[in-house]
Order: structure tokens, then C-alpha cells, then sequence
């Protein structure tokens, strides 16, 4: 069944148009006369474009973080052959130093077994350390808990 508007109706709604009274506003509409679609859409490309200029700044301050971390990463290896060729130094002047009170062969093996039993003390802090790490295995277990945990919460909903 079509209705079709009253010819009184649209007759006086035209006549008012030419009239200069405007016609009623729908309740969809907004203030300035836009249709709630197109409000919408309106809205709808401002947030896409205000997340688009959030990547975008995410992406160029991440760009300068690695940058940043590059060069302070750069300046700590060069710190460390730094500190390196200062123990190689440091071990040929004892070697020489020690060289007067002994020979110099077996000055050498003196600085060499003080800096083998240096790393050996350092290796097995290190490995006592990595015994006492256990926080990925701990997470994976928790992480393989988590999808029966749910089905149990779904179980008991139904």
C-alpha cells in the first residue's frame, strides 16, 4: 500500500519555500543542515585522519628513538674496545713489570693465569645469574592456562 502526500500538504509546503519560511527540520539533521550521513562521514574521515597523523608520529618518533639508540649503542661498543686494549695494556705492563723479578716466560703465565682465573670467576657468576632468570618459561606455562580458563568461563555461563 503507497501513500502518496496530500496535494493540500505539498502545496503548502512549496508555497512556503517560495515564501522564504523554511521547511521543518528533521530530527536526523544537523544544525546546519547536514544529514546525519553526512555527519557521520564527516566524522568518520577526521578520525581515520587523525589516526593516520598518529602512526605517522609514532613512526618518526620511533625513527629518531632508534637513532638515538644507535649512536648511544655505538658509543658503548667503542667504550668497550676502549676498555679493552686498556686491559691489553695493562696486562703487557705486568707482564714487563714482572719480567724483572722473573722470567719474562713465566711473568706471562703469571698475568695469563691471573686473568683465567678473573673469567672464571665471572663465567660462573654469569651462569648462577642465568639459573636465577625463569620469568619466559613461567609466562609460556601461565599463557597455556589461559585458553582452558576460558572455556571453563564459558561452561559455566551456559
Amino acid at each position: 500500500m503507497t501513500t502518496t502526500p496530500h496535494p493540500d500538504r505539498a502545496d503548502s509546503v512549496a508555497a512556503a519555500a517560495r515564501e522564504g519560511y523554511a521547511a521543518p527540520r528533521s530530527p536526523l539533521a544537523a544544525e546546519d543542515g547536514r544529514s546525519l550521513g553526512s555527519v557521520l562521514g564527516d566524522i568518520t574521515a577526521n578520525i581515520s585522519t587523525l589516526l593516520q597523523q598518529e602512526v605517522a608520529l609514532a613512526k618518526a618518533e620511533l625513527r629518531q628513538s632508534g637513532t638515538q639508540a644507535g649512536k648511544g649503542l655505538g658509543l658503548f661498543v667503542g667504550a668497550g674496545v676502549a676498555g679493552l686494549l686498556l686491559l691489553v695494556f695493562i696486562s703487557v705492563s705486568a707482564w714487563w713489570g714482572l719480567g724483572q723479578y722473573i722470567e719474562n716466560q713465566w711473568s706471562a703465565l703469571v698475568v695469563a693465569a691471573v686473568w683465567a682465573i678473573i673469567a672464571l670467576i665471572l663465567f660462573t657468576a654469569g651462569k648462577a645469574e642465568l639459573k636465577r632468570v625463569r620469568g619466559l618459561p613461567t609466562t609460556a606455562e601461565t599463557l597455556g592456562k589461559v585458553p582452558p580458563a576460558l572455556k571453563g568461563h564459558e561452561e559455566e555461563n551456559r
